[in-house]
């Protein structure tokens, strides 16, 4: 055995692992660990996550009922400034292709005591919007950039990652070369 090293037998091993997955389970239902990210596992091409907003007004809206249209969803907060200049764009673009099939779901991550900044952007934008904390789209990670966009095809399958993307924010000429050529 070299100096300063200790033998640990399996028993002891298998212990130590098990405290090593108690402590964190307990830090992941704090709040005080969030394990890897499933947006790692996000590819082009591939099935998009499923992800479930309730709207503001209580309704429900999933992707997986919305096969069939080209949905955009769009995490954002009232504080955002990049967001604030995006979302005009976004729902005038969202309001002229909505007869080709265009859904836009917004999910705001402000917390629950910032629901009346964000009613009062809601009521700007012609798409549905819901606070995260009441929503659901686990399979596109934790949301740690702002904004951060994902589009999904008619068939289901995710056809832009936002954490690929260099510049995140919609502009025109990302809305003509990204969603454009999905709605003909």
């Amino acid at each position: 055995m070299l100096p300063g090293h200790s033998v640990v037998s399996v028993p002891d091993r298998r212990r130590a692992a098990q405290r090593s997955v108690l402590a964190l389970t307990v830090l992941t239902c704090m709040g005080l660990f969030v394990p890897a990210a499933p947006a790692a596992r996000l590819r082009v091409g591939d099935s998009a996550p499923s992800a479930v907003l309730t709207t503001l007004d209580g309704r429900r809206i999933a992707t997986q009922d919305l096969l069939g249209r080209v949905v955009i969803l769009t995490f954002w907060a009232t504080w955002c400034s990049p967001c604030r200049e995006e979302l005009p764009l976004l729902s005038a673009y969202a309001a002229q292709h909505a007869s080709e099939g265009l859904v836009v779901l917004a999910f705001s991550i402000d917390d629950p005591e910032q629901i009346d900044a964000v009613r009062r952007v809601a009521q700007s934008l012609s798409f549905p919007v819901g606070l995260m904390t009441e929503n659901s789209a686990p399979g596109y990670g934790r949301i740690w950039r702002l904004p951060v966009n994902f589009t999904i095809g008619r068939d289901g399958r995710l056809v832009d990652n936002g954490w690929d993307d260099k510049q995140p924010v919609w502009t025109q000429e990302r809305l003509e070369r990204i969603v454009s050529p999905l709605l003909h």
